[in-house]
């Protein structure tokens, strides 16, 4: 709630508050979201290596905290306001700028230990020796979400609303004050919390360790068979309680960093050996995949961009009278994208997976990459609608001689909804699908910072998106033609933009495909140490017979 609440209208304050151009306000507020979503790589990192999920998140939540706080001052008193004399007010002074975007950049540095962990640590309070908890864990990423989109709503529909017709102090001081109470109650069940112990000092430094280990051994020759590689035994890891991760034939350069250095051949629990495992190596690789993943990524967070940026801009030159005495915010729309999403979680959850279930085996009902790969697909769909329903909206300006950047367009913004539904639909596949793609084939020690490949994608799509609307309005702006993005929609070609859009993102769905037919999914046994059983990918092998103890 907090986080959509400055977020949502956030484009329409810096251009009717600050009187910011259009342009100018869609960057910044492009690089404040991509800043909000790159940071996590910093507190994924932290809490990886140093402090554990619990604590980064409580100091980071803290400094989130006092940045909606600031936020809140900033836009409630008049002294941090630019002044207004007779309808004509001044631009916003270099301190007033500062204070308002330095509160924005305190909450992007909190999001950076709250994003990455609060999420990983609510999964890890799963037993994954556990079968019904294992079983339940498959379902928390979607109810987690499910919860998020709550939050959205109230957001989108009422704090949106409170802002354009209340006042924005207002409008920023709930979600503050909400922030605060969620807070204290997570630190009410400190308590009771499961905490998952790190059994690797620097999960980061393990894949420079096996990259320097490969470029060292790149002269040797790979063993025939996988098996003679450097592998701890299978009571190295019951006794650790680590994972084994088994070998894969993909980025066979790297396996050489598992060669064995011979003085360690015939002492395959001892881990002090110079030779990476193959473990340690397949950890490296799964990384590799996840990156490739995470390229394609890029494209579909872009698109997702524009729900706070330009659908809100083109939403403001729409007739948006719902009767005569009440007018829709162009920003509550994406309350709509929230709805989809809260009636799709639940029909995805409860239905679709047993469904697909039935007919796949697979406990997911699809792969995660079946997952992304249809929230894309939908969302190419949404982008294309868009465009269409641009043209439509040029077509009407020129019926009605529409020039004036104030002029409204006589056409509903309800025209808008189609994309909005279906951009909802398509991140009940992709969003969620990213987020468990990324916790679930992370390796075991890293998996808030295997998360941050979800974040990192959104910040980097909004980074993306500044650049491309930056430059796109300076190359098409030039030479006396009409830019395809100008302080005036009524007198720009956004059509031109969302079809270049839709281009782009119909070319990365191509390669999506292609990447998702190279990857192949992590392998781990899963050591139960009051069962006599291992399970690898959810099949269970009687062991009793090795003698293991237990």
């Amino acid at each position: 709630m907090a986080f959509y609440g400055v977020a949502s209208n956030l484009v329409n304050y810096l251009t009717t508050q600050l009187h910011e151009e259009t342009v100018a306000s869609v960057r910044n507020v492009n690089n404040w979201s991509g800043a909000v979503w790159i940071t996590p790589i910093l507190g994924a990192y932290i809490a990886d290596t140093y402090l554990g999920r619990y604590w980064t998140f409580t100091v980071s939540s803290l400094i989130y905290a006092m940045g909606m706080i600031l936020l809140t001052m900033a836009v409630s008193f008049k002294f941090m306001k630019p002044a207004c004399t007779n309808g004509v007010c001044n631009k916003a002074s270099p301190s007033q700028i500062a204070f308002f975007y330095s509160a924005l950049y305190i909450i992007a540095i909190g999001a950076g230990g709250t994003k990455p962990n609060i999420s990983t640590f609510g999964a890890d309070q799963f037993d994954d020796y556990n079968p019904q908890e294992k079983k339940l864990k498959v379902s928390f990423f979607n109810w987690w979400m499910f919860s998020s989109f709550v939050g959205a709503l109230f957001a989108t529909l009422c704090l949106v609303y409170i802002q354009e017709n209340l006042g924005w102090g207002l409008g920023y001081g709930i979600p503050a004050v909400g922030l605060l109470l969620s807070l204290f109650i997570f630190y009410l069940g400190t308590p009771i919390y499961r905490h998952k112990v790190r059994k690797t000092k620097s999960p980061a430094r393990e894949l420079f360790q096996v990259l320097i280990a490969a470029f060292n051994n790149r002269k040797l020759q790979l063993p025939n068979s996988p098996s003679e590689l450097q592998e701890f035994d299978l009571q190295y890891y019951i006794q650790t309680g680590k994972r084994q991760v088994h070998h894969t034939p993909v980025l066979r350069c790297l396996d050489k960093a598992a060669i064995k250095d011979g003085s360690n051949n015939a002492d395959t629990s001892n881990p002090s050996s110079s030779s990476c495992t193959v473990t340690q190596v397949e950890g490296v690789k799964l990384v590799f995949g996840m990156m490739l993943i995470w390229l394609v990524t890029l494209i579909p967070s872009t698109i997702w961009a524009q729900i706070n940026t330009l659908f809100v801009k083109q939403g403001t030159t729409l007739d948006r009278n719902l009767g005569p005495n009440f007018q829709i915010p162009a920003a509550s729309l994406g309350s709509f994208v929230t709805f989809s999403m809260l009636l799709s979680v639940p029909m995805y959850d409860r239905f679709f997976v047993p469904f697909m279930r039935k007919k796949t085996g697979n406990p997911r009902g699809i792969t995660l990459l079946q997952r992304l790969g249809i929230g894309f697909a939908i969302q190419v769909i949404a982008i294309a609608i868009a465009y269409a329903v641009e043209v439509r909206r040029m077509h009407v300006i020129r019926m009605h001689h529409v020039v004036g950047p104030k002029e409204i367009v006589p056409m509903s913004i309800f025209w808008l909804l189609p994309q909005y539904v279906l951009l909802g639909i398509a991140d009940v596949f992709n969003a969620i699908g990213l987020l468990e793609f990324f916790y679930d084939q992370s390796p075991e020690d890293m998996q808030s910072l295997g998360t941050t490949f979800f974040t990192s994608g959104i910040g980097v799509g909004n980074f993306l998106n500044s650049f491309l609307v930056t430059m796109v309005a300076k190359i098409t702006g030039t030479g006396g033609g009409k830019s395809w993005i100008g302080n005036n929609l009524n007198d720009s070609h956004l059509d031109y933009y969302y079809g270049f859009l839709l281009v782009i993102s119909a070319l990365n769905l191509g390669v999506f495909l292609w990447a998702s037919s190279r990857y192949v999914y992590k392998k781990e046994t899963l050591q139960a140490l009051n069962e006599d059983c291992i399970r690898i990918d959810g099949k269970t092998m009687d062991t009793s017979p090795l003698g293991l103890q237990v």
